[in-house]
Order: structure tokens, then C-alpha cells, then sequence
């Protein structure tokens, strides 16, 4: 590591202890979380790691294409006014938690995913990080890395290429991939166009490439992936991340699959479970709650 990133990683450290980072209150019904380290701030100023000194993070974020979305009004729970819609609530709850988390332990590339499909992994992923940049100052990324059935450009209303496909493939930086839309400090890097190879390409070296390039820059990733069950390709992904939560659908998610998935991954690398799709009146009995409006999710 070069002395420069060495610098880099000292002043995000410097900055988190000086500016006294903010936690929220714990929600006492969300212990399928375990507790873990405090915010790790993008460090102020220049950024190196291997994108050329003497840019800084404004800068390099201009570069990225500026796109016209559309976001579904049905999933996308924080691009309207209204801060009380039925699941906004226990989206800033899971925020908390994992803020907890980031107490004791490095996170900030977060990847998501389900056992099978159809369970709301896309619609946890990209609420999940509108929540994180409602917080000031915060910068979140979502990159769809379900190169197989990508979806999450529908629920964002945004275009789908160029996006993860053509950076794997070498045909276009990371900066051309990514899209800023109208959410201030929420970035989007899409899957990009249907491929036949995605193993390969999330295991050519490029996705960790990707990823060490953009960290600096953003103080969460958020990684949704294909389904755990049916294909391999979010193992390959999870070797990249510091964590992984699992999205299970109330009332839907066989146990026995659930299981199975929860068996893909370590525990250190396990941050908890996400219930999804669960009824108003099994808010006191659910981890998490997110309401109808999840069924909706994909």
C-alpha cells in the first residue's frame, strides 16, 4: 500500500475521532444484529488511490454522468416529502444498527441479498442507501451486481447501461458508469447490459479493482446481488465486502432455504437478517418491519 493511501486511511481515522461521530438511539427489538464500529468519514480534500493525485472528491464525482430518473413511487420510499410512510421509520432503525456495528468493526462495503428471488433484496438496497444520505454530509453508492436479472434501474427509474457489465468487460471507467440523480449525495452504478458470463466477470479482478478505487470516495457502498440459492455469483461478490445482510420474506422464504443461504457466508461476515413483506400487525413481533409496501419490492 502505498504511502499516500497510508495517509489517506490515517486522516479518515483522524476526522471520525475529531468530529465526534453522531449514533443513533438503539432499537431493542433489532438484536439479530450484532453490535459492531464507529463512522468511517471520507477524509477531507485529495484523494489518491491509484485515480492520479490532486483531485479532489468533488472533482471526481463531477465527472460522472448527471441522469433524469424516475424513481417508482411504490419502492423508493425517500424522494418524496413525506418522512412517514410505512417503512421509513424501520429503515432509519436498521440505519442505526448498522452504525452500531461500524463501532467495533470496518464497514462500509455492504452487500445484499436473499435465498432465492422475489424476496426484496433490491427494494432494501436502494432504500437503505436513500437512507443513509438523508443523514447531512453522508455519500452512498448502489451498484447492482445481479448480472444475471438486474432490476434495480427499474426501481431508481433510471438508464440501465452503461453500468458494472461494461466496467468488468473494459469498456468504460468507473466514472462513466456511475449516474448521480436527482438525491443529493445518492450515486448509482447500474448492472449494465445482459451477459452470459457473470462468474467470470466478477471474478476477473476488476470488480475489486472497481471497488478500491470508488471506497475513498463514499461513505457507503451498498451491493445488491443475485440471489444466494440458485447461482454463485454473490459468493464471489462477498469475498469483496465487509458484510452481508440477508433479506428473507415474511411468509414466503422456506426455512430450509433461508438456512442454506445463512450457511454461504461466515459469521464474521454475517451482519443479521432483514424481514421483509411482514403485515401491520406483526410489527411487534418482526425484527424488522417494512409494511405492504415491500410486497411491492423486488
Amino acid at each position: 500500500m502505498s504511502r499516500i493511501h497510508d495517509a489517506l486511511k490515517r486522516a479518515e481515522q483522524e476526522r471520525s475521532t475529531s468530529t465526534g461521530t453522531h449514533v443513533e438511539p438503539t432499537f431493542e427489538h433489532a438484536e439479530v444484529l450484532r453490535e459492531s464500529m464507529p463512522v468511517m468519514q471520507p477524509a477531507a480534500g485529495m484523494v489518491s488511490n491509484n485515480m492520479g493525485s490532486g483531485l479532489n472528491y468533488e472533482s471526481l464525482l463531477a465527472r460522472c454522468p448527471q441522469s433524469d430518473w424516475t424513481p417508482d413511487p411504490r419502492t423508493m420510499l425517500f424522494f418524496q416529502a413525506d418522512d412517514s410512510r410505512v417503512g421509513a421509520e424501520e429503515f432509519r432503525t436498521l440505519r442505526s444498527r448498522l452504525y452500531q456495528i461500524r463501532e467495533k468493526m470496518q464497514l462500509k462495503n455492504l452487500m445484499v441479498t436473499s435465498a432465492l428471488p422475489k424476496e426484496g433484496k433490491s427494494f432494501v438496497s436502494a432504500n437503505l442507501a436513500q437512507v443513509m444520505v438523508r443523514q447531512h454530509g453522508r455519500r452512498a453508492l448502489v451498484i447492482d451486481a445481479d448480472l444475471r436479472n438486474p432490476g434495480m434501474h427499474r426501481h431508481f427509474g433510471a438508464p440501465q447501461t452503461p453500468g458494472l457489465a461494461e466496467y468488468l468487460l473494459g469498456e468504460c471507467d468507473e466514472f462513466s458508469a456511475l449516474q448521480r440523480g436527482p438525491m443529493e449525495n445518492l450515486f448509482f452504478m447500474p448492472a449494465g447490459r445482459m451477459v452470459g458470463s457473470a462468474p467470470e466477470l466478477l471474478a476477473n479482478g476488476r470488480l475489486k479493482l472497481l471497488l478500491q478505487r470508488v471506497e475513498p470516495l463514499f461513505d457507503w457502498i451498498i451491493i445488491d446481488t443475485s440471489p444466494v440459492i440458485p447461482v454463485s455469483d454473490s459468493t464471489l461478490v462477498a469475498h469483496h465486502c465487509d458484510g452481508v445482510l440477508l433479506v428473507v420474506r415474511s411468509n414466503v422464504t422456506p426455512s430450509d432455504m433461508a438456512r442454506r443461504a445463512r450457511e454461504e457466508f461466515p459469521d464474521k461476515l454475517l451482519l443479521g437478517v432483514v424481514l421483509n413483506g411482514t403485515m401491520a400487525g406483526d410489527v411487534a413481533r418482526s425484527k424488522y418491519y417494512y409494511g405492504e409496501a415491500v410486497a411491492t419490492g423486488v
